[in-house]
């Protein structure tokens, strides 16, 4: 057994996350009385922040290099960063948000290998690929971590002492189905015998992924996995695995008995990867290596009393249904074996398919996310892969529906709406702002019952984002936005403003109320909307998305198209 450290050196970037500071909405003081939800949705901003001294901490899974991303990839960054983004909405500056790659495994080495180029090369070359994704999707995150950091290598074979010296690692000779592709052993009850449609060759198969197993004969160090049934079962009692649809599948598992689990392999087959401490004959599993990413970036290995400093334990790990069995059974038992804070929910989202199949990078199935966005514009494919994407099934992939759904919702929608209320009135939103507030005389029946719709919206959405289901959340921003076209049609305001100035200012608030709610999901055109209705950016955050909450906009505002036609000669 390797000897422990005495020691450990302070993380290099740590200091920075704790200096980072995110712009923040300050709301200025109301010249009106407001209703009550105002005051509750304020008081649930203040208990959001100041509920834990720790930060707010969010992660995708870091991804996997050998290939370029597709749009499955700027799916999950979209999802994150919309959480993220809410948090911030709510008054939490202080959120943390984790992306970053997976640098390591037999997949990077054999991928290296093909291209014919130094492995860190390609490695640099791939990340910068991910990384230029994050950006231009207008992802918010707080730190891109890589697993070939000197100071990730560091915590995971400092993790890796820790489980060995609590016992729960030892060496045995391990033989099963190993699947290259997917990174790790299947028992025999989880492959099959398949024929190849390419080349007509009979080949074993993962039966969960397709993929190609081989036989393997080795000895290597093993983690202790099936002592720990009994708690991962109770673990899945309290919500830890959202949506419960996936739940089922990973509790069936566990009750069938766990097997201890392969960590390492020997370095004949793996050299790309994290030495086992004082073993240089073996090199860690990429999914054990990969998976203490997490806890890098939250400072680990911790200084005693300040474990939660940096976020952890995460409150959102967001994952694709395909790598559930890694972050809800071994990273669980992982934490479990050394007394680590579990996360506090494992988000599941489905696949997006083209074609009704799995999009892949091996089989080329898949769509160019920056040739999507460049097509659509950013915050286009951030609304339809949130409005679209599957949580408890998968979605498909099809440009004809981005064009529907940003002609109905966005366009003739949102678009349309806020361009009419403005030149409706002609110059006077402000104006006829103000006497609606003040005047209620001139309220019909119809105006009543959209109100009421109206100053439920925020509280609807937010019980959406709450159970993290940003789906539904912008599904109840889109339904709504449907209900106002309605209203302000049948309305006719244009027939007598004065008369009907109450339907302008109705319409007004809704486009405000809207347009707040969806920043985590548009951020620039969100910000588009509140300046054509002149709402100040002091005026911008959840607490103000409530009915009459500002009685200051309306001012100088813009009748620019905001949704333009998509260019159509692609």
């Amino acid at each position: 057994m390797a000897n422990m450290r005495g020691g450990f050196r302070a993380l290099p970037w740590a200091n920075q996350l704790l200096s980072y500071q995110r712009p923040s909405w300050k709301c200025a003081s109301c010249k009106i009385a407001r209703p009550a939800a105002i005051h509750s949705l304020r008081q649930h901003a203040t208990t959001s922040e100041g509920a834990s001294s720790k930060p707010y901490y969010i992660t995708t899974p870091i991804f996997y290099v050998n290939a370029a991303p597709h749009v499955g990839h700027l799916y999950t960054m979209v999802i994150a960063d919309v959480l993220k983004r809410w948090r911030t909405l709510l008054g939490d500056n202080e959120a943390q948000l984790l992306t970053g790659t997976d640098e390591h495994g037999m997949k990077i080495q054999q991928a290296a290998q093909a291209a014919g180029i130094d492995t860190q090369e390609f490695c640099d070359r791939n990340c910068k690929t991910f990384k230029d994704l994050a950006q231009v999707a207008n992802m918010d995150y707080n730190y891109f971590i890589r697993t070939t950091e000197p100071a990730h290598k560091d915590a995971v074979q400092y993790f890796w002492e820790m489980l060995q010296h609590r016992g729960y690692i030892y060496t045995s000779k391990h033989e099963g189905w190993y699947s290259v592709s997917d990174e790790t052993f299947y028992p025999q009850s989880q492959v099959h015998l398949s024929l190849d449609p390419a080349t007509g060759r009979k080949r074993m198969v993962s039966v969960e992924t397709n993929k190609e197993v081989e036989w393997s004969s080795e000895t290597n160090y093993h983690f202790r996995l099936s002592a720990f049934q009994d708690r991962l079962l109770e673990l899945y009692k309290t919500g830890f695995i959202t949506p419960e649809h996936y739940a089922g599948d990973v509790i069936k598992t566990v009750t069938s008995g766990l097997t201890d689990l392969s960590i390492s392999r020997p370095v004949e087959r793996l050299t790309w990867g994290v030495p086992v401490p004082g073993d240089n004959t073996q090199t860690i599993y990429v999914w054990l290596d990969a998976l203490v990413n997490y806890l890098t970036k939250a400072g680990y290995p911790f200084t005693p009393g300040q474990e939660s400093r940096l976020g952890w334990p995460a409150d959102v790990h967001i994952v694709g249904k395909d790598i559930v069995r890694f972050h809800c059974v071994y990273w669980p038992a992982f934490l479990m074996a050394l007394d680590l804070p579990l996360p506090k929910n494992v988000l599941v989202h489905g696949h997006w398919t083209m074609n009704r199949e799995k999009m892949s990078k091996s089989t080329g199935n898949v769509v160019n996310p920056f040739f999507a966005i460049d097509r659509f514009g950013v915050d286009t494919m951030r609304f339809f892969l949130t409005y679209r994407g599957g949580f408890a099934s998968d979605a498909d992939y099809d440009n004809a529906h981005i064009i529907r759904d940003y002609n109905k919702f966005l366009q003739k929608g949102i678009g349309n709406i806020a361009r009419r209320n403005i030149v409706c009135a002609k110059g006077e939103l402000r104006t006829y702002i103000v006497n609606a507030l003040n005047d209620v005389s001139k309220v019909t029946e119809e105006d009543k019952i959209f109100q009421a719709e109206l100053e439920q919206l925020s509280t609807k959405v937010t019980n959406h984002m709450e159970a993290l289901n940003p789906r539904a959340a912008v599904e109840e921003i889109m339904e709504f936005t449907l209900q106002t076209q309605k209203y302000f049609h049948n309305s006719e305001p244009w027939t007598d403003r004065d008369l009907k100035q109450r339907v302008l200012f109705n319409v007004a608030e809704s486009m405000r109320i809207v347009a707040i709610l969806l920043q985590p999901f548009m951020p620039t055109k969100a910000g588009e909307i509140l300046d054509a209705f002149g709402v100040s950016p002091s005026k911008r955050n959840l607490s103000e998305a409530v009915y009459a909450s500002d009685p200051d906009y309306g001012e100088n505002v813009d009748k620019k198209i905001l949704f333009p036609p998509l260019v159509s000669n692609w």
